[in-house]
Order: structure tokens, then C-alpha cells, then sequence
């Protein structure tokens, strides 16, 4: 089998979605697949109709030397394009299922600006692939699409986080409008009374304006000294991070999934993400919330979010907070105290803080690998690990698909 892999050459930050696709092509590989990776160029989903029309030549769409990239394509060979790329060219996914190249979507998360093209897109594809149930729940309820699978995101085993004092707090995500960073500080900065320090963790490069307000808020709100904007880390620098961190924050406006959260759990950190959002899938509660943020439950023990799973009763490592979205910009107001009275009872009650660090180790050891996802994507898109290992060839797989 090849899968012919097709992803946005213009996301070039650290973006879950890049790095989902660049664990599952490695996950693939290890399970004897061969995975040809295409970074498909243009402003994805807004590309011009010259980069469309070469994506349609690498679909298979028309003539194949419209690219000279084009490989090829035979029944063992299976093309998977990024959400991002298809909802920007669904005439040419239309075209190639014409042609008889249907190729497979991995819709990463709904696409709000695009979603005529979006639904086009998914329609036109051999299958869809989403990457959080969220995403699939969206791609049944506007585009009618119930038969779309899901492969939920690996995480990486990393060590447990021993912590600071007093207690260091993150928001791991590229400063972007989507991810709130303004929100972040807002609620930070109605807690200058208390001990803490806090750290956004990720590119400024992406929307330059918007980190410029991030760091202008910081600096109106005389928090210079205890937020740190870091740009983006990797290696030693996001590992000593992680290694400071006691409380992780995700309150992005839309989420699909939200791999910082699994990958916070991985290292004991609890979570507070935004309620609505595809994040709650990634903390556990994926909709089967039973209980909410409390000061004191029943007995004087510690506090935080209960869930219940399959009938049993089980600890939630953070909390999913109601931060309504208005025009109202005095609403804006009330998110940042709502968020702010969170992060208070947690920096303050000792017992809440025990709870949810044991909830976050607890969850460490439950959480899959990317040896998971891969294995998932390779059952879904018609393939067999175990005969590719056996064979040590390609496996014929077909293109009808899964809608």
C-alpha cells in the first residue's frame, strides 16, 4: 500500500493538525506502509486557481503531468488529503471522484468561513476521516455525512511534572484570535493578590497584531514580571517548561480536539479548557459531564468535575467552564471573572489542587499512543498492518469509501 498524503504547505507553526499528520505518517511508516507526503503550496483554503488546478493534477483530477510530482496512481495506492487543502478545492475533489480517483479527506476540524466547500468537499471523497469526534459530529450535522470515522490523536509518553512554587501556569497554542490568549490574561490579571506565575507558550508569528495586543494587555495590566510571552519552544526549553507547570489552560473559542490537553495529562498537569469545545473530548468528558466545579463536594473533600463512563463514576483532571461567546463587550468582562474564579479556587484550595493532579495521573496512564492512531487510520483506509509486515508489499485496497 502507498498512501499519497497530501498536506498545506502554509501552516508552518506548530499546529495540531501538522502534528498529527507528520505522527501518523511516521506511525504508517513503522507499520510497513510507504507514505509519499505532499506539501501542497497556496494559502490554503484560500488558494488561487493556479495552486488549485496543480492540486487537481496531483488528484488525478486531469492531466497527470500538470505536476511533475504526479505519481502514478494504481488500486494499491491511496490518496489522503488534509481538511484544510479539501475545503479549498472542492471542484477538484469532484473532478477526480469523476475521473475515478476518489480521494480520502482527514478533516482535522469544521471549517466555519468555508462551509459550501466544506461540505462539497467531504461529499465528494472517498471517505471522510476526522480527527476528534467533534469533528465528525459536525461533518453528520451540516453536511449529512453519519458514516465518517473517527481517529482520535496519540500522545507521547513524557515524564511527570514536578511543579513550582508558587504554582506556574500555561497556555500552550500560537497567539492567535481562535486561542484567546486575551482572555487568558484578563482573567490573570484579577489575580495579582495570589502567589503565581505564568508562562504563553507558542508562535507570535502567526498573527503579529493580535500578539502585539497580547503583550500589550500584559504590559496595561503590570504583569510583565510574572507572564512570560515565549514565542514557540521545542526541545530542552518546552521540556523545562512542562517540567515547571502545575495548571495548563486551553479556553480557544473553537477546538476540535486539542492535543495540548493530552499531552499536559502526559505529564500529570491538569486542564481547564473552554465547555463547548471539542477540548472536552480530549479531557475525558466527551459530553458525559455529571457534575461541575465545585468548592466543597459532599464529605469536605477535595472538589473539581466528576464524570460518569459506562455507569462508573470517575475524577476529571481540570474542568470545562462556560465562557458564552457574545457581542456584548461587557460579557468579555464576565468570561475573564468567570475563568479567573476557577484558576482562584484552584491556586487557593489545596485539596482541589491534590484532586486534580491525581485525576491528571490517573488519566496518564490511560491515554493511547500514536502506534493507535496509525493502526486506526491504516483499518479505516482498507489496509492490514499485520499483511504489510508479512508480505513486505503493497495491499490492494480499492477506493470505495466510508460515507
Amino acid at each position: 500500500m502507498l498512501v499519497r498524503f497530501l498536506v498545506p504547505a502554509n501552516i508552518r507553526h506548530n499546529s495540531g493538525g501538522n502534528v498529527y499528520n507528520a505522527r501518523l505518517t511516521q506511525g504508517l511508516r513503522t507499520l510497513g506502509v510507504s507514505v509519499e507526503t505532499l506539501a501542497v503550496e497556496g494559502c490554503w483554503p484560500e488558494a488561487s486557481a493556479r495552486e488549485r488546478r496543480r492540486l487537481g493534477g496531483l488528484l488525478g483530477a486531469w492531466d497527470p503531468k500538470v505536476d511533475s510530482r504526479q505519481t502514478d496512481v494504481t488500486p494499491e495506492t491511496v490518496t489522503l488529503v488534509d481538511g484544510l487543502v479539501a475545503c479549498g478545492a472542492p471542484d477538484e475533489l469532484e473532478y477526480a471522484a469523476a475521473a475515478g480517483q476518489h480521494a480520502w479527506v482527514l478533516q482535522h476540524m469544521p471549517s466555519p468561513s468555508h462551509p459550501d466547500s466544506e461540505g462539497r468537499a467531504l461529499r465528494a471523497a472517498a471517505g471522510v476521516i476526522c480527527t476528534s469526534s467533534s469533528a465528525a459530529a459536525s461533518a453528520s450535522e451540516k453536511h449529512g455525512l453519519p458514516a465518517s470515522r473517527v481517529a482520535l490523536p496519540g500522545t507521547d509518553p513524557a515524564p511527570v511534572a514536578p511543579g513550582s512554587a508558587p504554582p506556574h501556569i500555561v497556555a500552550v497554542a500560537a497567539l492567535l484570535p481562535n486561542k484567546d490568549q486575551l482572555l487568558t490574561v484578563a482573567a490573570l490579571a484579577r489575580l495579582q493578590d495570589l502567589a503565581w506565575t505564568a508562562s504563553l507558550i507558542g508562535t507570535d508569528d502567526a498573527d503579529p497584531a493580535y500578539a502585539a495586543q497580547v503583550r500589550a494587555a500584559i504590559a496595561s495590566s503590570g504583569m510583565e514580571g510574572r507572564v512570560r510571552v515565549t514565542g514557540q519552544l521545542a526541545g530542552t526549553a518546552l521540556a523545562d517548561e512542562w517540567n515547571q507547570t502545575d495548571l495548563s489552560l486551553l479556553v480557544s473559542r473553537a477546538e476540535a480536539f486539542g492535543l495540548v490537553v493530552t499531552e499536559s495529562l502526559a505529564h500529570g498537569i491538569p486542564v481547564i479548557v473552554r465547555e463547548g469545545t471539542g477540548a472536552v473530548d480530549a479531557l475525558g468528558l466527551a459530553g458525559r459531564i455529571t457534575g461541575r466545579l465545585a468548592g466543597k463536594p459532599e464529605g469536605g473533600r477535595g472538589g473539581g468535575l466528576s464524570g460518569e463512563r459506562g455507569g462508573r463514576t470517575y475524577a476529571v483532571p481540570g474542568a470545562a467552564v462556560g465562557l458564552v461567546e457574545t457581542v456584548d463587550s461587557g460579557r468579555e468582562d464576565h468570561r475573564a471573572d468567570v475563568l479567573g474564579s476557577v484558576i482562584r479556587q484552584w491556586l487557593m484550595d489545596e485539596s482541589l489542587r491534590a484532586a486534580w493532579r491525581a485525576a491528571a495521573l490517573a488519566a496518564r496512564e490511560q491515554l493511547p499512543g500514536w502506534d493507535s492512531t496509525a493502526r486506526n487510520v491504516l483499518e479505516i483506509l482498507g489496509g492490514s498492518a499485520e499483511v504489510v509486515a508479512a508480505e513486505g508489499k503493497p495491499v490492494a485496497t480499492g477506493t470505495a469509501g466510508g460515507q
